[in-house]
């Protein structure tokens, strides 16, 4: 194969924009933990014409709107070399990202609006990845491993796993799967180019209290990887590319103490997640570590240890021929040949009474409980008032769900839910890449792949690896099965189609499979094609206006100084006076808060050693009154670092009015005084 890798940054907005994963109102960015990056692998035929684009990025989910406009940008600069059928864009499912790039009104909603610079930031460091990538095809090969990844998910729905049949849970060892799956590249002289894990579990080792963007504990894994890889470079620079991929991660949690109660420390593992006191609300899940920072690193590093143990001993070559096949689907009306005399059908989208409960990871508001297959006469009542009353054809259609939303059923200003859905599977040799839109479940999960394998098999296309590549091309909540559908845990009432998505995914994925399988994927009907909506600019963000620095101070002066000596596993620390990071954001595609620097006695020069996108460095931005703000910087100081003399770097833009009306933006920076490491 020609084998092209890239990685470019898309963290945009780090402030003020609501983080996207919990949806919950009151968690916005106040700062930076780690970048977040979009990570591209192109695999082409060096004598046809096939190639293959997979890009996995650190953010809650790829939205329709961000593919759409990550195609139309592919296609203008590159023709039809780049299309639907051969991309596949993924999200790596962290919750510490910016949201804001959606146009469904439901995720507009929790975002406050489409955001432009998050969008944008998100778009354009898509493409950039892709662009690095294809700039650096050479030749080179591909090898797969697989392997069990140990103490690092547990199931956080196990009540809803044990309605699957005993007969098909009795084939499995575990309610989740541990399994990793890695690619390895390498050019034709074996020098090392990247890396893709598959692996099931959700990147909430954050909880809904944090502040700072950051990419989790699988973007902890990429970090820890790509660090090693590319020794002696900083974060986020460097050729080796380690992506850390999202899979069949619906009902899997990294939180392993399992849930809680908070206010007692009693186990609240029941059917609904509910505490003696204090109900749903209470019920949380807890980390290995003694906080969420902790937990993180130690599930992050265990992901990580796999990979590189699996990489290692990769020699199992992959080979054969590049195809991808791809249809836009109405998934609100696929009808499902169930059995020779059973038909079913998918449903308009709506989402159930536990979607308000949240999970043990983030519980949601008003104390909702998971497993409700009855409505709330006093909830349903409100909803009827503002929202309107769901059709009773949607009722019957998603039944035992009682319905909370009728997202299908509601169009103002733009329809709620999509109806129009990308299914896709990219054939690299034996390796078959599933690209879902959403969030499978564990045995949802194994079901999907099973059908496939089977299918592939039938048309003689024997021994296929299947992966799934979760939260891909646009976001369609949960999918479960039948079978966990029945008891309506969260993510059964957010398996947005009705009880028979499932059913209708393996019809549509085995469609696919076929196609490939038999050379016929120009065959395909290519489906409806999604519509792009003319969505509103305003946005429930604050406007950014002039700012002001405190009297007698300037922009980047320091507040409270750094101690004059500290100890590795202390916490180096220095406050500016600040400005508001939207700034920057919204001035520069790349832009670097803070850097850690050593100096150099032999240079008599200052070296950076760390800048923002390391875990080891936090940022943060709190907002004060008249225009006026903070920048704490925290440097974590990790063991092994060197004795001597540091200092840590703020880099800002400040907005200043000129005249009455306009503002120009203008960058500053402070530095912290000289500190001994010792």
């Amino acid at each position: 194969y020609l084998v092209g890798v890239g990685r470019a940054d898309c963290t945009g907005p780090v402030a003020q924009v609501p983080l996207m994963g919990y949806a919950n109102f009151d968690q916005v960015g106040g700062g930076l933990l780690s970048r977040l990056y979009s990570r591209a692998f192109i695999v082409a035929d060096p004598e046809g014409s096939a190639r293959l684009v997979f890009v996995s990025a650190d953010i809650g989910m790829v939205s329709q709107r961000v593919r759409l406009e990550v195609l139309k940008q592919l296609r203008s600069k590159y023709g039809e070399l780049y299309r639907q059928d051969n991309v596949i864009l993924s999200g790596t499912h962290t919750h510490s990202g910016p949201g804001g790039y959606f146009q469904y009104t439901l995720l507009w909603i929790t975002s406050k609006g489409l955001i432009r610079p998050a969008l944008s930031s998100i778009v354009n460091g898509i493409v950039k990845s892709i662009d690095i990538a294809h700039e650096n095809m050479k030749k080179g090969r591909i090898f797969i491993n697989r392997g069990t990844v140990e103490n690092s998910q547990i199931n956080r729905s196990p009540f809803s796993y044990l309605e699957n049949p005993e007969s098909e849970r009795k084939r499995y060892s575990s309610n989740t799967d541990k399994e990793m799956v890695v690619l390895k590249m390498v050019d034709e002289y074996g020098h090392e180019l990247g890396l893709i894990s598959w692996f099931a579990v959700h990147p909430v080792s954050m909880n809904n209290s944090n502040r700072l963007v950051n990419s989790d504990n699988v973007g902890y894994a990429s970090y820890l990887f790509e660090q090693e890889k590319n020794k002696g470079m900083l974060p986020g620079e460097g050729s080796f590319v380690a992506a850390f991929a999202s899979s069949n991660l619906g009902d899997v949690s990294p939180n392993t103490r399992g849930p809680f109660c908070a206010n007692t420390g009693e186990s609240c593992d029941n059917p609904h997640s509910t505490c003696p006191v204090g109900g749903a609300a209470m019920c949380m899940a807890e980390g290995p570590g003694n906080d969420m920072f902790e937990s993180t690193r130690i599930i992050g590093q265990n992901i990580y240890l796999k990979a590189k143990e699996l990489y290692e001993k990769a020699s199992q070559e992959v080979t054969g021929p590049l195809s991808s096949a791809h249809q836009w689907v109405n998934m609100s009306d696929v009808s499902v040949q169930l059995n020779a005399t059973h038909t079913v059908k998918t449903c308009k989208p709506a989402l159930g009474h536990s979607f308000a409960a949240g999970t043990t990871d983030g519980v949601g508001a008003f104390n909702f409980t998971q497993g409700s297959v009855e409505g709330d006469p006093f909830w349903d009542q409100i909803r009827d008032q503002l929202l309107g009353e769901p059709s009773n054809e949607t009722k019957d259609c998603h039944k035992p769900k009682p319905i909370l939303f009728s997202t299908g059923e509601m169009t103002w200003p733009h329809p709620w839910h999509p109806d129009i859905v990308d299914v896709q599977i990219a054939a690299i040799g034996s390796l078959a890449i599933l690209a879902v839109p959403g969030e499978f479940t564990t045995m949802s999960g194994r079901r999907l792949r099973e059908a496939v394998k089977s299918e592939f098999d039938s048309h003689g296309a024997r021994g296929m690896n299947v992966v799934i590549a979760g939260l891909c091309n646009v976001y369609t909540h949960y999918i479960t099965t039948y079978e966990e559908y029945q008891v309506q845990r969260y993510e059964a009432a957010s398996t947005i189609y009705g009880p028979h998505t499932l059913s209708a995914y393996i019809q549509l994925y085995r469609g696919l499979a076929k196609a490939i399988a038999l050379n016929a994927t120009q065959e395909l009907p290519r489906g409806p094609e999604p519509p792009l909506f003319n969505v509103t600019k305003v946005t429930l963000l604050p406007a950014l206006g002039a700012e002001n620095a405190p009297a007698a101070k300037t922009f980047g002066d320091v507040l409270e100084e750094v101690r004059q000596e500290y100890r590795e596993g202390e916490v180096a620390a220095v406050t500016f006076v600040g400005a508001n990071p939207r700034n920057s954001a919204e001035n520069a595609t790349e832009h670097n808060f803070l850097t850690v620097e050593r100096y150099s006695n032999i240079s008599s020069s200052w070296r950076v050693v760390l800048n923002d996108a390391s875990w080891d460095t936090r940022f943060y931005w709190s907002k004060g009154s008249r225009g006026q703000s903070n920048v704490t910087i925290e440097w974590h100081i990790p063991a092994g670092t060197e004795p001597g003399v540091y200092r840590l770097r703020y880099f800002g833009h400040y907005k200043k009015r000129v005249f009455l009306l306009t503002t120009v933006t203008i960058p500053f920076e402070g530095s912290s005084s000289a500190f001994q490491i010792t």
